[in-house]
């Protein structure tokens, strides 16, 4: 019952029942990456409000579109014309692994200095002069 609930009336968790129907009726399975995430294609040509193919992705779990690997991204952007799956892609060295956004959580980069920082913000040194509006 909360599977049900959840595919209704939320969208970030996996999908919805319109994104079910759409694969149902128009989508063709193009593959699968490493975090569970399955990428759709329509099933016709040329989108007509788009001119290209549409292509989507249902994600595992929460949607997060950082979570997309490069090959994957190229792909779902028309940077490439094949899937990773039907090329031999690999990944160029600078391209780093995902890692989840963390904003908004414990695990969130918080600078030195920084009111939510842990431990105690550093004293002044003397070196700023305030601002006073003339006469």
């Amino acid at each position: 019952m909360k599977t049900f609930f959840l595919k209704f009336f939320t969208w970030w968790n996996s999908q919805t029942f319109g994104t079910q129907l759409t694969i149902w009726r128009v989508g063709v399975f193009v593959g699968e990456d490493e975090f569970g995430n399955r990428y759709y294609r329509s099933s016709f040509a040329k989108d007509p409000a788009l001119g290209h193919e549409r292509r989507w992705v249902v994600y595992q779990g929460q949607a997060e579109a950082s979570a997309i690997p490069p090959g994957w991204w190229g792909w779902m952007h028309h940077r490439t014309a094949e899937p990773p799956t039907a090329t031999a892609y690999q990944p160029r060295p600078w391209q780093q692994p995902h890692q989840p956004n963390a904003t908004g959580t414990a695990d969130a980069y918080r600078p030195p200095g920084s009111t939510l920082s842990a431990g105690r913000r550093p004293k002044a040194t003397g070196d700023y002069q305030a601002w006073t509006p003339g006469p």
